[in-house]
């Protein structure tokens, strides 16, 4: 299932940037994608990183071995790997990660648990993204008010 969020939809169309989709299978199969090397790919294999899935173990490997491939293609060598977390916070829905809790008050938001528990894995991987401090998070309030939070 394909499914862009609607703070996305500037850049979905062209996919001039990793949509959180991606983002979340990027985690999920231990890879460090740079921006850099997402430009360098087709419109068709940026589409196929989003249509291809990567929920069970064996769908991660495949998806894996497919973006190492492509990178490795483009740029003669694997991208970075990442240390895949065995239990990522966006799947635990009874503990608000600080970072989003302190993301929210920002905006005078605050969070609370019956609302971050009835959140999908994926919106709480959003949250969650949009609160690292290396990622361009003037899309948290839209997510927020995306996710019916305020």
């Amino acid at each position: 299932m394909t499914h862009f969020f609607q703070f996305e939809k500037d850049f979905v169309d062209s996919l001039r940037c990793i949509p959180m989709q991606v983002r979340m299978k990027l985690d999920t199969c231990g890879v460090k994608l740079k921006l850099a090397h997402w430009h360098q790919f087709t419109q068709q294999e940026r589409q196929t990183l989003v249509e291809m899935p990567a929920t069970t173990a064996p769908e991660s490997q495949v998806y894996r071995q497919y973006l190492q491939d492509l990178v490795t293609n483009y740029t003669g060598q694997p991208a970075s790997e990442l240390a895949i977390e065995p239990n990522p916070a966006w799947m635990e829905a009874t503990t608000i990660p600080s970072d989003v809790q302190t993301k929210a008050q920002e905006f005078d938001v605050s969070l609370t648990l019956e609302e971050w528990k009835a959140l999908t894995p994926a919106q709480r991987f959003a949250l969650i993204k949009l609160t690292r401090p290396s990622h361009e998070n003037r899309n948290f309030l839209p997510a927020l008010k995306e996710f019916k939070i305020i």
